[in-house]
């Protein structure tokens, strides 16, 4: 979850590195530092707070260099604060590593160390690392060496990267279920958990896997195991530019991501559609169609707004293919023993592709037998690697801390499979190639919702002081009330809850009150009937509330405070519509409350420590 970044070669170390945090601050944005190596004295430089508050510290010192490490944190052990900021140095000053991940035995470490008399200066589990290491050093005098011996001594997860004063022209990377990316440049490397923090600089990458390190100096790179096997690494070329991870004139990337909708949509679809035989066409799955359609169930697992993705693929899946559909909580799934066997498929889903929890149920999955396939955003990513099959979503990068765009990709994608699983089963020629049309409409249909956000943002100005919030939504839209709720409470920090619309009064209807707006998704669909008798029990209890309603449902008005209209369209793929509205309220109500959408408090993009 916090963002690492590393380089050497003949440049400036500080503006790389600057640069690259400020990529990669939607990671964690509690505290940053640096470490810098001039001739052989480290210098290390920290702050609490955003990156800007570094950056103006490091204008004030004046460090200079080519070659150094930068981490901006999400805190797990220790408050945020300058002093648990990384990178963390060891008694003599010798040594500065950064770290993403847990060191899950860092209390017997510390023991063991602080035996041997090792001052620890800070509360974080990380700087067990850095004394481990030197004290390895100082019985081998080996760089490599100490640092291989320190990692085997670990439980836990960890991506990292560590310079030596002794040793001013090598740094030295390593991973194990927490994400690092090698950048390769002339007579350069470049050090990343994410990629979007060097792509202004190289796109040449390689992807190191759980166990691996890297030993990097100005002119050349070695991969190894940590038990000092040689690694043959493919170099890939990033698939994106840097115009891509820039704001584009908006105030916040949330906004961007929401206004980008149209066209994301449209490339999670682009030459997936096959017209005249009605249905789509995935590759990464080609061969895997058989298994899915033989399959006795599909467990989908995913978390936060992926799981809600994954819930509106079981309504797809059960109601169109006719094969039983699961949806588990992947920080559940590897403690609870799940029954797997080789009539099972598990899917996967996560943005990143690197969400620590989804990828644990990836290797428990494997370790079952069962087929397990993934939905993912990035390429290259664990999850795409690791998995037997799968789905890219061609959202392209998402910095906004709070899931738009990658959400109504997933969908998309789940709805694209639901769609060739059902024409290889029960579904028509006649009736996919009615499918399949609809489809192509969806990017003019977000577009007429996107042109409605001033009416939004309006309804936004009215709700700004809420305490709480209700979402109701019935069949396909529960799963849009849940993440209308999420997006909510993630940006604003007002309490919000989504619930399925029959369940309201048993229980959530003793909330209800003249002060308690209540959001329905009340679309002309096959459950409208039974979300206006919701609605009628809101209004006898004076809730103010706020329909997500079929253009051309004048009626609605009359028993509503306020109606956002979507497009009227197939239930199969209404989603992706119902949910523009509550995105851009979130938006709205989130920025008038002054927060910081792009970067909520306590909250990172990529989960990669459980």
């Amino acid at each position: 979850m916090c963002g690492i970044v590393g380089y050497i070669g003949n440049q400036e170390a500080i503006p790389i590195l600057l640069g690259g945090l400020k990529r990669l601050e939607y990671r964690g944005y509690d505290s940053a530092g640096v470490a810098m190596i001039s001739g052989q004295k480290l210098s290390v430089s920290k702050q609490k707070g955003k990156i800007s508050r570094l950056e103006t510290l490091l204008s004030e010192q004046n460090l200079n260099g080519t070659i150094g490490i930068g981490h901006t944190r999400w805190a797990t052990h220790g408050e945020p604060n300058t002093v648990n900021a990384h990178p963390h140095t060891c008694c003599e000053n010798k040594f500065a590593l950064i770290h993403n991940g847990i060191i899950e035995n860092y209390s017997i470490l510390k023991k063991e160390l602080q035996g041997k008399k090792h001052n620890f200066q800070t509360e974080t589990d990380t700087e067990v690392l850095v004394h481990l290491i030197e004290d390895f050093y100082k019985n081998n005098n080996n760089f490599e060496l100490a640092v291989r011996e320190a990692l085997q001594r670990l439980d836990g997860t960890y991506g990292i990267a560590v310079v030596c004063s002794d040793e001013p022209d090598v740094l030295i990377t390593a991973r194990k279920g927490s994400p690092i990316v090698l950048g390769l440049g002339k007579n350069e490397y470049f050090v990343a958990s994410d990629t979007a923090a060097i792509v202004a600089h190289t796109q040449q990458v390689s992807y190191l896997d759980d166990n691996e390190m890297a030993i990097i100096n100005r002119k050349n790179m070695v991969i190894k195991t940590i038990d000092d096997r040689p690694v043959e690494k493919r170099v890939e070329q990033i698939a994106f530019d840097v115009k891509k991870i820039e704001k584009s004139g908006y105030k916040h990337f949330m906004l961007k991501e929401i206004m980008e909708q149209p066209q994301t949509v449209f490339d999670s679809m682009r030459g997936r559609l096959l017209d005249e035989e009605g249905t789509a066409k995935l590759g990464g799955i080609e061969y895997e169609v058989d298994s899915l359609l033989r399959s006795r169930r599909v467990l989908f697992s995913a978390c936060g707004t992926s799981w809600h993705a994954a819930l509106i693929g079981e309504y797809l899946v059960e109601e169109y293919v006719r094969i039983p559909v699961e949806v588990e909580y992947a920080s559940e799934f590897r403690y609870r023993n799940p029954i797997l066997d080789r009539d099972t498929v598990v899917a996967v889903i996560s943005q990143s592709g690197e969400t620590a929890d989804t990828l644990a149920a990836v290797r428990e999955a494997k370790r079952k037998r069962a087929k397990v396939l993934g939905i993912c955003n990035v390429v290259g990513s664990t999850i795409a690697r690791e998995t037997d099959a799968g789905v890219y979503l061609h959202a392209g990068p998402e910095i906004g801390v709070a899931s738009t765009k990658a959400f109504t990709s997933q969908v998309t994608v789940l709805a694209l499979m639901t769609l060739l699983l059902a024409r290889m089963s029960s579904m028509s020629a006649s009736t996919g190639r009615s499918v399949v049309q609809e489809f192509k409409l969806l990017p003019e249909k977000i577009e007429q919702i996107l042109k409605n956000r001033k009416l939004i943002e309006t309804i936004a100005d009215k709700y700004v002081d809420a305490t709480n919030f209700l979402y109701l939504g019935r069949g396909i839209n529960f799963p849009v009330a849940l993440e209308g709720a999420l997006k909510l409470k993630e940006i604003s920090y007002i309490h919000a809850e989504g619930y399925p619309a029959a369940e309201m009064k048993h229980g959530p209807i003793a909330l209800i009150d003249e002060n308690m707006p209540v959001v329905v998704i009340a679309t002309k669909d096959s459950t409208y009937d039974k979300i206006m008798s919701n609605i009628e029990e809101v209004r006898a209890r004076k809730g103010k509330i706020i329909a997500i309603a079929t253009e051309g449902d004048d009626f609605i008005k009359t028993k509503v405070d306020h109606v956002i209209y979507v497009p009227p369209f197939t239930e199969f793929l209404l989603p992706i519509l119902t949910i523009i509205p509550l995105q851009l309220l979130a938006y709205y109500i989130a920025v008038k409350r002054g927060c910081d959408v792009d970067q909520p408090r306590n909250l990172a993009k990529s989960v990669t420590v459980e």
